[in-house]
């Protein structure tokens, strides 16, 4: 069985992609590859079914976050492997502006969804590791209070479109397609505003600065989004708010880096100390100390673990690790006692055997190189 292919290939689109871009790219996918644009098309119709399991994983916020995390391997028994036949739920808003299936399902188009606003939030590599709680300010467009977002004037009321007859959309044949288009005429809201409000001049909304309390979880990193819903650009005439997108950026540390929920650190250690062994106390991301053993003839280069002292998992389910480096620093200055202490040292320690090192390596090398 072939591997099943990436989701955001399938959509053409990269990982970090808005929700209004990914309905936007499978929208696109599923006109052109709809069965019946494509009468016996057999390769056109495993596309569309293609496109429409991946808009089920990716348009769903919680599938979407599994699939990032884990693959496909996170969607086993969550309804996103597979094509998925519920997706067409969804067409009345997908497909609705070319084959009419608003009216096939029930539904009207009415005011529209309000526009998604993104925010670029910077935050320390401590913040970032074990959240933090901040307020931003966005500038936006929210409901007019003058009008209660209908965009008439106080004391009047919108009228339904003549046009469309307060469907807010148009239908006509095309072959054997029942075609809707929106209305353009009242813009898809089956509204008509005759007598416009004075404060928002009959858009329905105003701009404003708005202050967010910002949660950020633990264990988030540099292009982690926080969505939060309803609280983008209000619809036009009422329509429901669009969400807000925080996307994250992690400064850098001056001494830790980061490689998911691990970190990675390089600590200098005394001649002495690889030599003989110790027990250091090292710093940690919390600020507080770690101890460190560093063994008995340790060697510069040599990388010690330190279990359960690294970023928390997104979502609670435990800590990475701390990885150290050890740097053995060689003295460079030696007063005239301690160089005649360090002789006294080598003319008892073995000297390297440089010959049969080099055959060795000869001979690895002859093993993969034949």
């Amino acid at each position: 069985m072939a591997p099943k292919r990436d989701y955001y290939e399938i959509l053409g689109l990269p990982r970090n992609a808005s929700e209004q871009e990914v309905k936007s790219a499978y929208r696109q996918l599923a006109l052109k590859n709809h069965p019946d644009r494509n009468p016996g098309d057999a390769q056109a119709e495993e596309r569309f079914k293609e496109a429409a399991e991946a808009y089920g994983v990716l348009g769903d916020p919680e599938k979407r976050r599994r699939y990032d995390t884990y693959g496909h391997a996170g969607l086993g028994g969550a309804g996103g492997a597979g094509f998925d036949p519920t997706i067409f739920a969804d067409f009345s808003d997908i497909l609705g502006d070319f084959f009419g299936f608003g009216d096939l399902f029930g539904r009207r188009r009415g005011p529209r969804r309000g526009a998604d606003l993104r925010y670029n939030l910077e935050i320390s590599f401590e913040e970032a590791a074990f959240g933090t709680e901040t307020q931003i300010k966005i500038p936006r467009a929210e409901p007019c209070k003058e009008c209660s977002g209908s965009g008439a004037a106080p004391g009047t009321k919108p009228s339904t479109c003549p046009t469309c007859g307060g469907a807010g959309q148009v239908t006509f044949q095309q072959g054997f397609f029942s075609v809707a288009r929106s209305c353009s005429h009242c813009r898809g809201s089956g509204r008509i505003v005759t007598e416009e409000c004075p404060t928002c001049r009959g858009e329905g909304h105003v701009t404003n600065e708005r202050t967010l309390q910002i949660k950020v979880p633990p264990g988030v990193d540099s292009g982690s989004q926080l969505r939060i819903t309803g609280e983008g650009e209000a619809g036009p005439l009422g329509g429901p708010s669009g969400d807000l997108y925080v996307v994250l950026r992690a400064k850098e540390h001056a001494l830790f880096r980061r490689d998911g929920t691990h970190l990675f650190c390089e600590i200098p250690v005394s001649f002495p100390q690889a030599t003989l062994g110790a027990t250091l106390d090292i710093p940690t991301l919390e600020g507080g100390k770690a101890k460190l053993t560093v063994p008995e003839g340790t060697q510069s280069g040599s990388v010690i673990r330190l279990r359960g002292e690294g970023v928390p998992q997104l979502g609670g389910r435990g800590r990475g690790d701390l990885h150290v480096l050890v740097r053995v620093e060689v003295p460079t200055r030696l007063s005239s006692d301690q160089r005649k202490l360090v002789q006294e040292l080598a003319e008892t320690l073995p000297i390297p055997d440089l010959e049969s090192k080099e055959k060795s390596l000869f001979e690895r090398m002859k093993d993969i190189f034949g």
